[in-house]
């Protein structure tokens, strides 16, 4: 089993290479993360933005971008518009943000005419590479779901599966995480993550297994699922963390990226294609994780059409 970033970068560069689609691409680390993928032979890449600030900036950092296609487009919103575009009409394999507010990249890639919609819910995937734990963990939805209800849970832990099948997880374990690990009724949270479980168990979502309520330590740790006598198939062995809302995910994100060594990388899923969604004060080497991760979900995807 895949368990750090330098493994899913090896997967990456045995398969096909990738052309990814920048939405103003006129950014260090976003260059950087370009160039990165380009010499590891994961992906190609179309840079849209404004092409003289971009040059301006790859000269100062020593960056050759003769490799890459370039299309001029000044104004931020018309070249995310065309970025998106060059996606949904197949000329991209995959798409990612850069210099632009989450806002209004997300406007285009939502768009009704020429968007990535695919009729199922999008959510956002962060996976860690933490020290201390000895896998990757997925961690969802700490960008875009706000209030997930039952049926949205359901869609996004879809979402996240194909994400760690893409990476080479097979049945990745799923634990709905909650303050507690006993079903509360006046916890709603623990309620959708017992009927969800149920579900699980009864085959209504496949390609994972699912147990929860589970609070974070018995998620992760075998020996506090131990201590406190909480068994199961997923206790201790959590792949991929539901947690229950946004404020609660992207807490646990930024609590990760801030206090501890993490790697990690984020894509929007549920898309036609894999979308490179980080932060604009997100490194290089997050970026470049997200390429490979995207890389992968892209390769995924065809292979199942």
């Amino acid at each position: 089993m895949i368990k750090s970033f330098d493994e899913v970068l090896e997967k990456a560069k045995t398969q096909g290479k990738k052309k990814i689609s920048v939405a103003v691409a006129q950014d260090e680390a976003v260059l950087q993360a370009v160039k990165d993928a380009y010499v590891n032979g994961i992906a190609d890449a179309i840079l849209v933005g404004d092409v003289a600030k971009t040059k301006e900036i790859a000269s100062k950092m020593g960056i050759d971008l003769s490799k890459f296609e370039m299309v001029n487009e000044p104004n931020p919103k018309k070249a995310t518009t065309t970025a998106v575009r060059l996606v949904s009409d197949g000329n991209a394999d995959m798409l990612m943000k850069g210099l632009i507010d989450t806002a209004t990249f997300l406007r285009a890639v939502l768009n009704k005419e020429y968007g990535l919609r695919t009729g199922k819910l999008m959510s956002h995937v962060a996976v860690f590479e933490t020290p201390g734990i000895d896998r990757l963990l997925f961690i969802t939805d700490a960008a875009f779901n706000m209030y997930p209800e039952l049926k949205d849970k359901i869609q996004i832990i879809k979402n996240a599966v194909s994400v760690a099948t893409a990476v080479g997880i097979e049945e990745p374990k799923v634990a709905p995480i909650c303050a507690v690990e006993v079903v509360n009724p006046n916890m709603p949270a623990t309620v959708d993550a017992a009927i969800i479980s149920k579900m699980s168990q009864r085959g209504q979502i496949k390609g994972c297994v699912i147990d929860g309520p589970l609070a974070l330590d018995n998620a992760l740790s075998e020996d506090a699922a131990k201590h406190k006598n909480v068994t199961g198939p997923v206790a201790g062995k959590a792949d991929i963390l539901l947690l229950p809302n946004i404020e609660t995910a992207n807490v646990m994100y930024k609590t990760l990226t801030f206090t501890t060594k993490s790697k990690n990388g984020c894509l929007l899923v549920g898309t036609s294609a894999p979308v490179v969604l980080t932060s604009r004060n997100d490194s290089h080497e997050t970026k470049m994780n997200s390429i490979a991760l995207a890389a992968l979900v892209a390769e995924l995807q065809k292979k199942n059409k």
